[in-house]
């Protein structure tokens, strides 16, 4: 019979096939009359093959008498198309003649299915049997080594191309560009787009927008894009997400409206894939109305347009309707992914939502979704961002892999809450672990030493960062700044500052504290003036540093002039925290009228801070009727801290009221309330040496009190005489004398000049302000010994050197 006899019979076939028809479909393929005719069986196997029949095809193909070449290849693609890689190998090796055909069959197949290695060699034991690869096969070869970035493969690849001339290809070369792009060789990849002689493919220019796009460049991707319409060009479901990702990366809103009016003209306003890409940009653009829009028109609502838009609330702070996109995904049995949840993890930490939070893990862990380690580092960022520390440990601590990302998560969380001893343990676990610390993890690392005044670590974190080739990032200097500041190294501070290639109002700020702590506050000034000159504007942090730094340098009309420009010259509306250290600089300064007037003509109501600022300064001055009141309002305010009982108490003490000394004393133990003692520490070669009041637990105790007892002798010859107002028990001039020659600050010192090098500073930590008669002893004790000692309080930090000090406190 010829081709013509069996038209009908093979329309017969397509119509049963179409329509469902399974026992005639069935009669057919059994028909005696249908395999004996090889034509008709391969053009039969061929309709199998390609709608996916793939066993109804190899029983046509095991019941064939005779099998031609065709017959063959059709049998090896239908199985490679399908991803039955095994089987379509097993008849490839069978094969009685391996065809070209035979051969790019087999390798598309293995490179569509994501078997790369396999596509490759095949290639090569290809071109070692002698035959002649196709565009087709080169094509299939090319996508392999795309998608696993194999760019040496890509180059011999491309090599082989020049040699056999399918360089001009139009096929090869959009696989070369995309291998190319997907290698991060885009300069190659425009190249060879450039100079392809036959540009009019779509498929080409789509490798080039996509190759654009992904490699981070949005406007050439933008540029592209145009130029593919100037000539012509159709675009397709392929072209449109890759353009309007690019649109997204660089917030070219206007031109992705364009693009969207491009997609419904050209009919692909009904792709999931556009319309999922369309989402995406409106939500990274800011729109959240289109994006809403374009999502609720969707007849099918993937999971990746929920995300996008879900992923978009979140980052324009709308936490309250991505958690409602969430609820509506949910109940509507919406199937969420991986994706999904670390999103709505996001939007936890900003919301004030425990029960839900926790519901959400629950279901986390119901769905199995917690072995997936970027959902795992979700919820221990989003447990640690809210405080919920304990609960962040549990999630990080049962992850069987961690990463860099998991670390930092719990590293940073336990910085930004004030557990900077923990956060410090863990960085050095992470360490020990072998996980390289990034960016973020070395700023909330060096924030965490600075806090805890560790200048040795910090030292060495910034040593290792810079030997880690890791390029600095503006938080990194920062958090340098802020660090050597805190530490007392205000060289180092500005030495980091000067290097650094761009400055923040942080940055500004950071120095500007940092001199005022350290006593310089007239330098502080100058730089606020510098940052002024600069262009760069103070925030609400920056005149508290310098209002602060006023304070403590006495600068009383230039503390006033800062805080009268607040609201007149930047609109900052000054805080307790601003009125705080102006009744603190008031009050040093002895105006405590104009404390007092101050005080009663404040714009909001006046906290803990301001209280505590007025009532200090009724300690310095004796002011005991204002001191009271400040006092009464603290207790009720901070009903469990010992500081304004601890002030009161030594208000009357100092005005020789024992009896109400003594009343406030036994108040304080009635509640409760336990004063937080002092203590000392001085860091050495990696450890820290700690001191209370009349401590002997230390090794070298005996070699320490014996050092105090030589100090205070020479310090006394020198004019030191102790100030009995610290000795604040009621006991006689001698055991009061012992006392305070046993402070926690003068045994540190003892041990720092029992150990520290001459000709290096002795640097002494406090937990809190350093007591007036150890100020005044340490004094002399610089001058005497000719030791430069540095002592950093609650307060602020004291250079002592030649017996005077950076400070101008007097208690």
């Amino acid at each position: 019979m010829n081709k013509l006899n069996y038209r009908p019979l093979h329309l017969s076939i397509k119509t049963c096939m179409q329509h469902n028809y399974i026992e005639q479909f069935h009669s057919l393929v059994n028909s005696t009359a249908l395999v004996s005719s090889n034509f008709a069986s391969n053009r039969l196997l061929d309709e199998f093959s390609k709608s996916g029949r793939v066993d109804e095809a190899r029983r046509l193909f095991d019941q064939m008498p005779e099998r031609d070449e065709f017959t063959w290849n059709t049998m090896i693609a239908a199985y490679a198309n399908s991803g039955r890689l095994i089987e379509a190998r097993k008849l490839f090796d069978v094969t009685p003649n391996r065809s070209s055909i035979a051969w790019s069959a087999l390798i598309s197949g293995y490179s569509r299915h994501g078997c790369g290695t396999e596509a490759l060699d095949l290639f090569w034991q290809m071109r070692f049997e002698g035959q002649k690869p196709t565009q087709y096969t080169l094509g299939s070869v090319l996508r392999a080594c795309s998608i696993f970035t194999l760019l040496q493969r890509g180059e011999q690849i491309h090599g082989h191309a020049i040699k056999t001339q399918f360089d001009a290809n139009v096929f090869v070369v959009t696989g070369l560009v995309d291998m190319y792009a997907k290698c991060k060789r885009i300069l190659v990849a425009e190249h060879l787009f450039k100079t392809t002689p036959d540009r009019r493919n779509h498929v080409l220019w789509t490798a080039m927008v996509t190759g654009y796009s992904q490699n981070g460049d949005g406007f050439r991707a933008i540029e592209c894009f145009r130029d593919m319409q100037a000539e012509g060009v159709g675009s397709n479901q392929f072209t449109f997400p890759s353009i309007l990702t690019a649109c997204a990366a660089v917030s070219g809103y206007e031109f992705g409206i364009q693009v969207h009016v491009c997609i419904i003209r050209s009919g692909f306003g009904v792709n999931i894939f556009v319309e999922s890409a369309l989402v995406d940009m409106y939500a990274k653009c800011g729109d959240l109305n289109s994006a809403r829009r374009v999502l609720e028109g969707m007849e099918v609502k993937d999971v990746v347009s929920w995300n996008s838009l879900i992923v978009g609330c979140v980052r324009l702070g709308c936490e309250e309707e991505a958690l409602s996109l969430f609820k509506k995904m949910h109940a509507g049995d919406m199937k969420i992914d991986d994706f999904t949840y670390p999103s709505v993890l996001n939007s936890f930490a900003n919301v004030k939502d425990v029960e839900n939070a926790k519901s959400v893990h629950c279901l986390i862990v119901k769905n199995g979704f917690e072995a997936y380690k970027h959902v795992s580092n979700a919820l221990v960022d989003m447990y640690a961002k809210r405080g919920n520390l304990d609960c962040a440990f549990k999630v990080f601590y049962n992850m069987a892999d961690k990463d860099v990302v998991t670390w930092t998560s719990l590293v940073t969380g336990y910085a930004h809450h004030g557990s900077h001893e923990e956060a410090v343990k863990m960085f050095c676990d992470m360490r020990m672990a072998g996980i390289d610390p990034d960016q973020f993890v070395i700023a909330s690392i060096l924030s965490a030493c600075a806090e805890l005044t560790i200048l040795e670590l910090g030292r060495q974190v910034q040593a290792n960062f810079v030997r880690s080739g890791l390029r600095s990032s503006l938080s990194v200097d920062n958090s340098l700044v802020t660090m050597y500041a805190k530490c007392g190294c205000l060289d180092d501070a500005r030495q980091v500052f000067d290097l650094m290639p761009s400055r923040d109002v942080v940055t500004w700020t950071a120095l500007i504290i940092g001199y005022a702590q350290n006593g310089r506050g007239k330098d502080s000034l100058q730089f606020y003036d510098q940052m002024i000159m600069s262009g760069m504007r103070p925030d609400f942090v920056t005149f508290i540093g310098l209002l602060f730094a006023c304070s403590h340098a006495g600068l009383v009309e230039d503390g006033c002039r800062y805080f009268d420009s607040m609201d007149k010259v930047y609109g900052i509306a000054p805080g307790p925290e601003h009125y705080a250290c102006m009744i603190d600089l008031l009050g040093r300064a002895g105006k405590i009228e104009e404390a007092k007037k101050l005080l009663n003509q404040m714009n909001v109501k006046p906290d803990a801070t301001v209280w505590k600022a007025l009532l200090a300064a009724c300690r310095i001055h004796g002011d005991l009727e204002l001191g009271e009141r400040a006092a009464k309002n603290l207790f009720e305010l901070e009903p469990t801290n010992a500081m304004p009982y601890v002030l009161l108490s030594n208000i009357y003490s100092a005005a020789g009221r024992w009896e109400d000394a003594a009343k406030i004393r036994r108040l304080m133990k009635a509640k409760g309330v336990s004063k937080e003692p002092g203590c000392s520490w001085i860091e050495m070669n990696s450890r820290v040496h700690t001191f209370m009041v009349e401590d002997r637990g230390h090794p070298r105790m005996a070699e320490i009190y014996a050092k105090v007892d030589e100090v205070m002798i020479l310090i006394k010859e020198a004019g030191y005489v102790p100030d009995m107002n610290f000795a604040l028990h009621d006991m006689d001039e001698e055991g009061k004398e012992l006392g305070l020659a046993y402070h926690s600050e003068k045994l540190a010192v003892a041990f720092g000049l029992l150990s520290v090098s001459p000709g290096a500073p002795i640097r002494i930590f406090k937990n809190i302000r350093v007591c007036g008669d150890c100020h005044t002893a340490i004094k002399f004790i610089s001058r005497v010994f000719e030791r430069r000692i540095i002592l950093r309080d609650a307060n602020c930090f004291h250079h002592f050197s030649e017996g005077t000090c950076s400070c101008t406190d007097y208690w």
